[in-house]
Parts: C-alpha cells; sequence; structure tokens
C-alpha cells in the first residue's frame, strides 16, 4: 500500500518533503548511463530487472523532483547532489549500483569517483550482486570500460 501522507528525507538537497507528488524516483545510475555502460547488451528482462530494482536499497531513491531532473542522466563526473553531506552515500549508492549490474565506468566518471570519493575515508561500498550474494569492494574495482 502507497501512501500520500508523511515525510520523506530528500538526502540529494536535505529537503524534507510533506508531497509525495513533488517527489521522484530516482534510479541511482540513470537507465542511459546503464545502457552506455553495458545494459545495451542484456536481455530486455534483465533491463526490466535493472529499471524495477527493488531488492536493492540503493538502486532506486525517493528524491526531489527538482534535483532528479536536474541529475538527467549524468554521472558523478558530471553531477553530484548539491547538499556536501551527500556525496559519500552518494557515490557509494553509485558504485554499488554499477557493481551490483556489472556495469562499466568510464575514464571521466572513475577519475571522478576515485576524486570525490578521497573525503569518504570510513566508507566501504557493500552490494548484492544481481541477483545473488553479497560482495565487498573498494572504489578503485570498478568493472573497466569495454567500449
Amino acid at each position: 500500500m502507497l501512501t500520500d501522507r508523511g515525510s520523506w528525507l530528500s538526502y540529494y538537497d536535505e529537503a524534507e518533503v510533506t508531497d509525495a507528488r513533488k517527489l521522484d524516483i530516482d534510479h541511482m545510475v540513470p537507465l542511459a548511463e546503464a545502457r552506455d555502460s553495458g545494459a545495451h547488451a542484456w536481455t530486455p528482462e534483465r533491463r526490466q530487472a535493472y529499471a524495477n530494482d527493488l531488492d536493492s536499497v540503493m538502486s532506486l531513491v525517493a528524491v526531489t523532483a527538482k534535483t532528479n531532473r536536474s541529475k538527467a542522466d549524468r554521472d558523478p563526473a558530471q553531477w553530484m547532489p548539491p547538499a556536501g553531506s551527500a556525496t559519500c552515500t552518494h557515490l557509494i549508492d553509485w558504485t554499488a549500483t554499477k557493481l551490483r549490474w556489472s556495469l562499466s565506468a568510464d575514464d571521466a566518471e572513475r577519475t571522478a569517483l576515485l576524486e570525490l570519493a578521497e573525503p569518504c575515508t570510513d566508507s566501504v561500498v557493500e552490494y548484492e550482486p544481481a541477483p545473488s550474494r553479497r560482495s565487498t569492494r573498494p572504489f578503485g574495482d570498478l568493472v573497466p570500460d569495454r567500449r
């Protein structure tokens, strides 16, 4: 059952939202970015599983519509949440989603992830590969770009 009452914290911009209509569900790694990072070779069923991934709390995030739209299909080399407090969480969730789905990272994205993650010294990326076992890897272990 969905609810239209309550409050939600959009961690991208630290906004408390009480009107569910002002929220978007953001694909942590946008569909276009996933396609460019390897999903183009997936079956339609795997693409659908990715788009509707409810098995990972990091894959789909409720955020304000305005921040989701400002992000669009950009990766961390091109866009980061406006709230500084969101940096490490966003980088962890991005990296975990990429690793979960075995998606590649281009050089600019990988460089940005490593540079932006420098202050995240206590952060660990934990993820469960789609669809099974749990793994842990550092930021630098992203799958190399296969393009």
